[in-house]
């Protein structure tokens, strides 16, 4: 179904000049023109309505354009945008630091800001590389991350993450990464524990999705697990990284993930919904041990790291309104009322013969289809549904055979009951 009804130059200088994020430019149909969007819809220039069933690709949990963050981001517009973040520092932006600290799971009292998921692990990446080199054990070399992991598109990010075909181009510039697996789930990786024996005076730090692995299939996990990573680490000395970009803020049905274990990080990596979807931010939190180590009269122990927006004002400002929306408006009541929903619509489609498991935590429903699984991302029959899926007014972009729902969580329940009808529908469809 076409979304341009009459030409409109602006769509035209799309189609001529962008390149756009996660696209085969030569094969991907037009991008959709959106002119507007409100609460879950966005709304199209021809006039459509699209239900946004990924929370735009995972940021945006209060609704678009929420009055209270659009009043937020106005009112500190009025008094300054942006200042340099080294040698000076603004009140939203030590605001947001301290309230970061004090929600966190755990003692993690230092905030470094950044720009986006992936800059919050490269940030985390170097704190722990050079924490052992400031405290003269430079032999810490090694990382140590998870099968079917996705950690963001840097380098740093990239070397982390399991997803080969997001990364294999870029391979061979990696730094050196031990693969560990789940242990319930296929994969090829070694034994946590056995890495650690083995190597773990070696290891620089451990990075993980904690409970919820995204773009590697939505993979939900056991909190025992989460646990027994925790203690392993513990145990050899291993700084472990919660790259909580995806379920920070609510998304796994607690503020934060680690807190199903519950856990405290050595490190915690922030971003995606922090700003609610509506400015780039991210932070990585750590402990003060980690921090001290760079408490140096030796200015070489500089972390030499920044970004030009570090600590935007007008993110920072908009951030501090997500988190008191969080409490004057009861989301985290709303996300458990979600996902008991979910787990009820879920169980239905569980019994379809063409669904080989379905998965749900929080405000995440995932179920992974038993065909072209060994294509994995790269299957077409993603892109074959995300098509069947706009077509009858819902945004949904499947991670190969896995088909997720991942809502802003003012979705209503008529609504949730909606997509997951149009879902059964679809699927009914296509494996008739």
């Amino acid at each position: 179904m076409s979304d341009v009804t009459k030409p409109q130059p602006w769509i035209e200088d799309d189609r001529c000049h962008v390149w756009h994020p996660y696209t085969q430019m030569l094969t991907a149909p037009p991008a959709v023109p959106i002119e507007r969007a409100l609460g879950v819809y966005l709304h199209t220039t021809s006039g459509r309505k699209i239900l946004d069933g990924i929370s735009s690709w995972w940021v945006n949990i209060h609704g678009h354009s929420h009055p209270r963050l659009n009043q937020a981001l106005t009112k500190q517009a009025s008094r300054m945008s942006q200042v340099i973040f080294a040698g000076f520092t603004h009140e939203p932006g030590a605001r947001l630091a301290a309230e970061l600290s004090r929600r966190s799971p755990g003692r993690l009292p230092r905030v470094f800001f950044s720009d986006d998921g992936s800059t919050a692990v490269e940030v985390a990446l170097k704190l722990v590389y050079q924490y052992w080199r400031n405290r003269g054990e430079p032999g810490r070399r090694l990382f140590v991350a998870l099968d079917h992991s996705y950690h963001g598109d840097t380098f740093g990010a990239m070397a982390a993450g399991g997803v080969e075909v997001f990364h294999q181009n870029f391979r061979d510039l990696f730094f050196e990464v031990r693969r560990a697996r789940l242990p319930f789930r296929s994969g090829s990786g070694e034994d946590l524990g056995a890495i650690l024996e083995r190597d773990g005076r070696k290891v620089a730090g451990m990075i993980i999705e904690p409970m919820l692995q995204g773009a590697g299939g939505m993979i939900v996990w056991p909190a025992p697990f989460l646990r027994q990573v925790r203690e392993l680490c513990t145990q050899h000395g291993s700084p472990l990284i919660a790259d909580e970009v995806l379920t920070g803020f609510g998304r796994t049905g607690r503020l934060f993930a680690c807190e199903h274990g519950p856990i405290e990080p050595d490190l915690l990596c922030v971003s995606k919904a922090l700003t609610a979807g509506y400015l780039p931010l991210a932070a990585t939190l750590v402990t003060e041990e980690i921090y001290s180590s760079f408490l140096s009269e030796d200015r070489a122990k500089t972390f030499f790291h920044g970004h030009s927006y570090t600590g935007n004002a007008l993110a920072c400002a908009v951030a501090l309104e997500s988190l008191a929306i969080f409490d004057e408006e009861r989301r985290m009541s709303r996300v458990q009322a979600i996902e008991a929903l979910f787990a009820e619509r879920l169980k239905v489609l569980g019994t379809l013969p063409f669904v080989m498991e379905t998965r749900n935590i929080g405000g995440v429903a995932a179920i992974e289809l038993a065909v072209d699984s060994h294509q994995g991302y790269l299957s077409g029959l993603g892109p074959r549904l995300n098509a069947l899926f706009l077509d009858r007014g819902i945004l949904l972009r499947p991670l190969g055979n896995v088909l997720y729902f991942m809502p802003p969580y003012v979705i209503t329940d008529r609504e949730v009951h909606w997509v997951f009808d149009e879902i059964e529908s679809v699927l009914k469809t296509v494996f008739a």
